[in-house]
């Protein structure tokens, strides 16, 4: 028996709603959010691996991590690097299984000013997520939004089919930069850009719809759907859930597990904010970004500038301390051998 589009309005959560609309993707490392929550997609970055890492439940995949890296030898440091790529992987097979869609990995954070080193690392993730049997076409390769990581997105996607999620993203310079690159998909990040003015204005607190952050993604899709790129905006990191509902509509959204557990609690309608047809009649024009127009347009951007520097910086921490963490068990699994 068909239940009528309004009693159905009343039984759905917002989260049930919010399907309706937009792919909702898990932003965690925690198998139990994604059983619960069931998302289509789930992301992964070095802060949430090194959370889960952390967790008893999962040091058989740390045990596992550090196996594999003294198995394939080398200086400490090689074991080490392995050892966290390998830990990584292991993560992204196990929500595999747990997900209909795909997963993003990231490629770590202290090569976001190395092109090279970020299409060879990419290259390597892809490599051992083939060892466990997980084809491509399941997994986004994150990389920062800077110049060199765009391009490296550029040659990922292109020559070697490997598709991509630029994260850090928080300059329409940079949105630009991804879609002429050609890239699978972008991360703007909503909360940190909200953050960055209640630090740094007098306004402390916004309506959804005045939200900097939730206005700098409206922009970004509104851009992406006039002028026909397919890149997906996925609109990330939110502080609240007035920031996702302002944002019903885009394409992806991921969002924390208590996020997840709010919005599944919340019983208000929902309707869409963004859709292509009033992004298609919207007034904007195409730019085209060569490096330098890209990097004169990206630092006019106070808040994007510091912002991403920030954000490379706190991911490249975490990146250190899961390094550390290895580092004690490779050391502690030397003295057995």
């Amino acid at each position: 028996m068909s239940v009528s589009p309004v009693k159905r309005q009343k039984m759905e959560s917002a989260l049930d709603q919010l399907k309706h609309h937009t792919t909702v993707v898990a932003d965690t490392g925690d198998f139990n959010a994604i059983d619960e929550y069931k998302p289509l997609d789930a992301t992964t970055n070095p802060s949430l691996i090194l959370a889960a890492a952390q967790m008893p439940a999962y040091q058989k995949l740390v045990d596992d991590a550090v196996a594999y890296g003294k198995k394939l030898g080398g200086s400490e440091e090689e074991q080490i690097r392995n050892a966290s790529d390998k830990l990584f992987v292991l993560f992204g097979a196990e929500i595999l299984k747990r997900i209909p869609g795909r997963v993003s990995t990231e490629v770590d954070a202290r090569l976001s000013f190395d092109k090279e080193g970020m299409i060879q690392r990419a290259r390597r993730l892809i490599d051992l997520y083939k060892e466990v049997g997980i084809g491509k076409d399941r997994i986004l390769i994150k990389l920062s939004s800077t110049w060199e990581g765009i391009q490296a997105g550029r040659v990922l996607e292109a020559e070697y089919g490997i598709h991509c999620n630029m994260t850090l993203l928080f300059s329409f310079a940079q949105a630009v930069a991804c879609a002429e690159a050609g890239v699978t998909l972008i991360s703007p990040f909503v909360g940190r850009i909200l953050d960055w003015y209640v630090a740094n204005g007098d306004k402390k607190s916004f309506e959804p719809s005045e939200d900097p952050g939730v206005k700098s993604v409206t922009k970004i899709y509104n851009y992406y759907k006039k002028f026909g790129y397919k890149t997906i905006v996925m609109g990330a990191s939110f502080r609240n859930t007035g920031q996702i509902k302002a944002l019903t509509g885009c394409d992806y959204l991921t969002i924390s597990p208590k996020l997840l557990a709010e919005l599944s609690k919340e019983h208000v309608k929902l309707t869409p904010t963004l859709s292509v047809k009033e992004a298609q009649a919207c007034d904007l024009e195409k730019i085209h970004l060569d490096e330098k127009a890209f990097r004169w347009h990206h630092n006019e951007d106070q808040m994007a500038v510091e912002k991403l520097s920030d954000g490379i910086r706190r991911f490249a921490a975490d990146a250190v301390k899961l390094d550390r963490m290895l580092k004690v068990d490779v050391l502690s699994h030397s003295s057995c051998v």
